[in-house]
């Protein structure tokens, strides 16, 4: 991701469609001085443009409710998978189209 000429984040997506598996993107990240700019969600809207709308999943820190959001606002749901990493981490999968649960 650049903004003002500057590399201001990342995404990397995984998309083994070929072999019937969901797409996923790992990991999507921001530096902290060049978020709330819309930045991560115009990455997220490319990566769908090129790779197909549906059929996603990621990972994300529960306790990071920025991140929450802005998944949940790009149509993705939460599953009823998480993992505890310590005591005030947890991961939590997002899906995208029909993978509501």
């Amino acid at each position: 991701m650049i903004a003002d000429s500057i590399e201001a984040g990342a995404i990397r997506v995984v998309d083994k469609h070929e072999y019937g598996i969901t797409k996923r993107i790992s990991p999507i990240f921001v530096m902290p001085e060049y978020r709330n700019r819309g930045l991560a969600q115009k990455a997220i809207k490319l990566a769908e443009e090129k790779h197909g709308a549906s059929g996603w999943e990621l990972d994300t820190i529960l306790e990071e409710k920025g991140s929450c959001y802005l998944y949940k606002k790009m149509g993705y749901y939460q599953t009823r998978e998480f993992k505890a990493i310590n005591k005030k981490m947890t991961l939590v999968c997002y899906k995208k189209d029909g993978y509501k649960f």
